[in-house]
């Protein structure tokens, strides 16, 4: 499935499918577990098809220990950036969790109407969830890409 908002569309109901999924540290299966970069990659199977590429092992703690942009450089890699102002329903989200740390949450936004903007994302310790942009995530927002076959905007 490709195009402008029929693709995002299909984004958004693969992600919702995943609603309730477990966290689970690197995982990627729908209902059984799922990290953040798990959900991104089950829907990129279910709505563009096979992942381009596998992603490394990593510790929880990647981010705060290792210094390097490696989610920021990926999505650099195989999604188109925008400016964040512009992200619309079905874009990915990129997260700064700590001043000066890289890059290390990601969601899909969900909803920007109404007074706050909803994501779906997999939130630790809990599951995938569809939860408030509230302005403790409005800071940490760094970046927004569209899913490679939805470059017109």
């Amino acid at each position: 499935m490709r195009g402008g908002g029929g693709l995002n569309d299909a984004v958004l109901a693969a992600a919702r499918g995943w609603l309730g999924t477990p966290y689970r540290h690197q995982a990627s299966v729908k209902g059984e577990g799922a990290d953040c970069l798990g959900l991104v990659r089950g829907v990129w199977r279910e709505v563009v098809g096979e992942e381009p590429e596998a992603p490394p092992p990593y510790r929880a703690d990647w981010a705060e220990v290792g210094g390097e942009e490696t989610l920021l450089q990926a999505a650099r890699r195989r999604l188109v950036e925008v400016a964040v102002e512009r992200a619309r329903p079905g874009d990915v989200l990129l997260f700064r969790m700590s001043e000066g740390c890289p890059v290390k949450h990601c969601a899909i936004l969900s909803a920007d109407d109404g007074p706050e903007r909803r994501m779906i994302h997999a939130y630790w310790g809990r599951s995938v969830v569809e939860s408030w942009m509230g302005p403790w995530w409005r800071r940490r927002l760094v970046a927004a890409f569209r899913w490679p076959a939805t470059k017109e905007d």
